[in-house]
């Protein structure tokens, strides 16, 4: 069997963690559960990352990118309403399939609320960058339109919360998030 280098061992930490913190939180994971299911000691772990806090965070910059590529992907050569449906699908989709990158999204609003309250700011000026560029992805591919940026985003935070929440599909709150409709019954203007 082949040495990992430590590039492949850093990544299978990153991606050992999402998965840690997405369940667990910040706080509830700790880097020892993180080092025995990649196979690591501790020592090591920290010889890749100088804490548990730059661990998170790498998890936290994965699962924005993550977010971000899927997004890019869906709305490549498309604009406007054809970008948002797309997005739209592709974001239902994946947090179906992969639960754990919304909940590693709820994780990381969590971890930056409670650190704010400590005056701890390092999580927020993180995760607020990653989401701006989550935002500007989502804003282009909509044609610069903030209103339009605006109401995705609030759609896609409301649909964080009712996932997270384990509402089922088909439940009746999920009956006004229904997008694709509502653009449909739009009036023209």
């Amino acid at each position: 069997m082949a040495r990992m280098s430590a590039e492949e061992r850093r990544e299978s930490i990153v991606r050992v963690a999402s998965a840690e913190f997405a369940r667990g939180g910040y706080h509830g994971t700790s880097t020892e559960a993180i080092a025995k299911r990649v196979g690591v000691s501790q020592p090591y772990l920290f010889r890749l990352f100088p804490g548990k806090k730059a661990i998170f965070l790498a998890a936290a910059e994965r699962c924005v990118a993550d977010t971000i590529r899927m997004f890019t992907e869906a709305s490549e050569g498309l604009a406007g309403e054809e970008a948002l449906h797309a997005m739209a699908s592709a974001y239902t989709r994946t947090i179906a399939e992969r639960p754990e990158l919304l909940m590693m999204q709820m994780q990381m609003y969590l971890a930056v609320a409670a650190a704010e309250q400590e005056g701890d700011h390092e999580f927020g000026e993180t995760v607020r960058a990653g989401w701006l560029r989550l935002w500007d992805v989502v804003h282009l591919a909509l044609g610069a339109d903030v209103g339009g940026t605006t109401d995705f985003m609030a759609h896609g935070m409301l649909i964080n919360c009712l996932a997270a929440m384990g509402f089922p599909a088909g439940h009746r709150v999920w009956e006004g998030l229904d997008l694709s409709a509502r653009l449909e019954d739009a009036p023209e203007q």
